[in-house]
């Protein structure tokens, strides 16, 4: 009996030492109309974007595991910005693409689905990129940007990112596929 006692207390303690570095949490972002599964707690920073003589609210929620940093930012603009969202996007976008070296038409992306909070599937895009560095770092990332109508007729526009900050063992598009980054993009929902 104590034998047997002592190997369920060895099976317990193996199972608790291997606990998995991902703690996957539903987070509900009411403010910014999303709600997410990350892979750990996320931290939050609000910050006031001067763009055109405007302030424009942006939201970063976003955690750090390991080599990857797993972000949702969130502008969001208001029904008289509306007509700022194109070049607004466009800048977002080229910031990104510029330091991949890559345009918004050469970069390595793939059409995809995602789901609003009322099931609703949209196409998309999502794109594949790989940043040169003259350091011993390695990044890679992969991002999808939405844009949705706000309850009050204003707009977010989301960036969803993957920053992989090591040697990719695979591909971008292929190590992005893993389940512990596939998750995380699946599960975004916008309102």
């Amino acid at each position: 009996m104590l034998q047997k006692f002592g190997v369920v207390l060895a099976l317990a303690f193996l199972l608790t030492a291997c606990s998995p570095k991902l703690d996957w949490r539903t987070v509900q972002s009411p403010q910014e109309g999303y709600s997410a599964l990350f892979p750990g707690k996320p931290e939050k920073m609000e910050r006031r974007l001067s763009y055109v003589n405007q302030e424009i609210p942006q939201t970063l929620e976003a955690v750090k595991i390991e080599d990857d940093i797993y972000s949702i930012s969130t502008i969001r603009l208001s029904k008289d910005q509306a007509t700022l969202v194109p070049k607004l996007l466009e800048q977002l976008q080229g910031n990104l693409l510029n330091r991949a070296n890559v345009s918004l038409e050469s970069a390595l992306s793939t059409d995809t689905l995602y789901q609003t909070a009322n099931k609703q599937r949209i196409a998309t895009k999502d794109y594949f990129l790989e940043f040169k560095s003259t350091g011993a770092v390695e990044q890679s990332m992969r991002v999808r940007w939405i844009t949705r109508i706000a309850p009050n007729n204003g707009t977010w526009i989301y960036q969803i990112s993957v920053l992989h900050a090591a040697p990719a063992r695979v591909d971008a598009k292929q190590f992005f596929s893993e389940e512990a980054y596939s998750n995380f993009f699946d599960e975004f929902r916008p309102e």
